[in-house]
């Protein structure tokens, strides 16, 4: 049966569910909505929050738990509070609605990516704080942002706020895991690095009818064979038996692999602004964009290498959609590093939960924090789960949220004592 607690939890889960708040292309407000929602839920909670917009139209809000003594290292629960966009005609109910289906599950865009842990964090210090808990040290409760978007002008600037460095110094930082579909959580401790990039090749014009050598869609072609390769070796390598550093032998995942994926080909001689083609001409220009997921098991500099000798013909180059990084960060996890995040596997472990300690396949905004060397760890405390994120008809179970809620209260009474 459930209790007055959780059904109120519930409740503020799908109100703030209902805020469509759509990284860069959401209806106009709806981050500035969701901000003075977050403050109003934060006060119920006796938590003052703080409004700041380092960019402006992109709130971040920021709360301190005050802890006994705040001269300790500080403890960062981030999460972010927009979402990715929806394709409404392949939702099967409205995906700002929030309903909970006769099955139990609530289903909206971003319950699990990740306004449930949002509303997790906070409904686990309410039950803490009407208990008589007072935390150690301070603890910072953080909502950002345009994580879906690449975190910039989220995350991003935060780190370059005053707020933040008000904060300082951080034990370690938590911030938005992956649901696991078998009885255990995972908890990631680093990420693949991002490289978005495009490769253009550029080469001689002439009438389609003629053999024409060494042509740019011909170039730029070559290139996507070597990639489509690459993707096939490291696709056939997951499931194999690797060394873990954190562990015994494991079979790969996706974090230990490196995905190279083509997204974007752009090519031909525009008639009328790009509606239509001259077929009968070759381009003189032809362009492909990958995304690019990079294992911290792969050499940045070695990986560089092989896109510039994949790309040493001439008339072909390649260049970063955006500035990446070109340096793996990780988390350490043993106590002598990092004993807050040693502490959280074996409180884990303490609670009975069987962990899978793994690096994330994609991105987050630890990636921010772990390059000014925060240690970082993603865990959203969703098992039995199937992973929903930026699927039509995203949903989470309401018991599977709930249970959240006790798991970071159990946490946080033994990691923050």
């Amino acid at each position: 049966m459930t209790s007055t607690f959780e059904a109120n939890a519930i409740r503020h889960f799908q109100e703030l569910l209902r805020i469509p708040t759509i990284s860069g292309s959401g209806p106009k407000g709806a981050y500035d909505k969701c901000a003075s929602w977050l403050v109003d839920y934060l006060a119920g909670v006796g938590l003052t929050a703080h409004v700041f917009s380092p960019v402006a139209g992109k709130p971040i809000v920021l709360a301190t738990w005050a802890g006994k003594d705040p001269t300790l290292p500080g403890v960062l629960l981030n999460s972010h509070y927009d979402v990715v966009p929806v394709m409404a005609e392949s939702w099967k109910y409205d995906p700002f609605g929030a309903e909970i289906l006769d099955n139990g599950m609530i289903v909206a865009r971003g319950t699990q990516d990740m306004k449930s842990v949002c509303i997790q964090y906070v409904e686990a210090v309410r039950l803490l704080k009407e208990s008589g808990f007072v935390p150690a040290r301070n603890i910072h409760i953080c909502f950002v942002p345009d994580e879906e978007i690449g975190g910039v002008d989220g995350m991003g600037e935060f780190l370059k706020s005053a707020e933040y460095k008000a904060i300082q110094p951080l034990a370690i930082a938590l911030d938005e895991g992956l649901a696991n579909p078998t009885n255990k959580f995972t908890v990631f401790y680093g990420e693949r690095t991002p490289w978005w990039i495009y490769v253009k090749a550029t080469g001689p014009t002439g009438h389609g009818s003629r053999f024409i050598e060494n042509t740019a869609t011909s170039k730029l072609i070559a290139i996507c064979n070597k990639a489509l390769a690459f993707r096939a070796e490291q696709e056939k390598a997951l499931g194999a038996s690797c060394g873990c550093k954190h562990g015994d032998m494991k079979k790969k995942k996706l974090g230990d692999v490196t995905t190279i994926n083509l997204t974007m080909l752009k090519s031909g001689v525009s008639m009328d602004g790009g509606a239509s083609y001259a077929l009968n001409v070759i381009p003189t220009e032809a362009t492909a964009g990958f995304d690019i997921r990079i294992s911290p098991n792969t050499d940045l500099t070695e990986f560089q290498n092989m896109l510039n000798e994949w790309c040493e013909a001439d008339g072909v180059s390649w260049s970063y959609m955006v500035k990446p990084l070109h340096e793996h960060h990780v988390t350490a996890v043993d106590e002598a590093t990092n004993p807050l995040c040693h502490k959280f596997l074996e409180t884990c472990k303490e609670l009975g939960m069987e962990i899978d300690l793994d690096v994330f396949p994609a991105a987050t905004d630890s990636r921010f924090l772990r390059q000014l060397g925060v240690p970082a760890l993603g865990f959203s405390p969703m098992n039995n789960t199937e992973v929903l994120l930026h699927e039509h008809n995203e949903m989470l179970h309401k018991d599977t949220f709930v249970k959240g809620i006790y798991v970071y209260r159990d946490i946080f009474t033994r990691l923050l004592a």
